[in-house]
């Protein structure tokens, strides 16, 4: 894994958001496209906020949720809620989100995994201090899901919630982890040793960027 230790959150955001631009400009340059998944949680808003100064052509890029709470449309918990608010506006008309609001929640789970590329050029991930990571969460059953791309969990934290699997997680050209807060030395410890004790730790990227601030690197 490579690594990057910055000084504080907007820091961390910053390089996030450079990373991202920077994939983004390879990927379109490859093959005319860029599939991009992001997480939800606090940490990055302000990330998505500065993709505002980036230079990315937003025409060639798909966005994609790699995980939602099953929660009515523009409630607080919905993580689309809060992707629409702090990614700039031709970032936002790109998002596809997950269709969380069906009935039949496990038909709209596998109708979103066929909207996916066989193998996202970028899924951005962040770290529980529990050491969850999208919404695998521990001792959850999704944890063993290895034949769908996109799963439903149990009830966590109040919520059920839709998420990218393992499988199509590590099929994924890059991984980006970005990791704030002072609370996550200790699972950021374990996902640096790749534990299986703790979901972020058994993921299996091809290539796999940490981003973290120092407080999240304290030991």
């Amino acid at each position: 894994m490579r690594e990057q230790v910055v000084a504080d959150v907007e820091a961390a955001a910053l390089r996030g958001s450079e990373l991202i631009a920077e994939a983004a400009t390879r990927s379109i340059a490859d093959h005319g496209s860029f599939s991009l998944a992001v997480s939800g949680g606090h940490a990055p808003w302000r990330m998505f906020e500065l993709l505002g100064a980036e230079a990315i052509d937003w025409d060639a890029v798909e966005i994609f949720q790699v995980d939602e709470r099953i929660a009515p449309a523009g409630d607080p918990d919905r993580n689309l809620t809060h992707l629409r608010e702090s990614l700039p506006s031709d970032a936002a008309a790109r998002l596809r989100p997950m269709p969380v609001d069906d009935e039949d929640l496990e038909a709209a789970a596998a109708r979103y995994a066929d909207q996916l590329p066989a193998s996202l050029d970028l899924v951005h991930l962040g770290l529980g201090p529990d050491g969850h990571t999208a919404s695998l969460i521990p001792g959850d059953p999704v944890l063993e899901v290895t034949d769908r791309s996109v799963a439903l969990t149990g009830e966590y934290q109040g919520r059920r919630r839709m998420t990218l699997t393992y499988p199509a997680i590590d099929a994924a050209a890059q991984v980006l982890w970005l990791v704030t807060g002072a609370d996550k030395p200790g699972a950021l410890a374990k996902l640096r040793a790749g534990d299986d004790s703790i979901p972020a730790g058994r993921v299996r990227a091809r290539d796999p960027i940490l981003i973290c601030s120092a407080e999240a690197n304290a030991a």
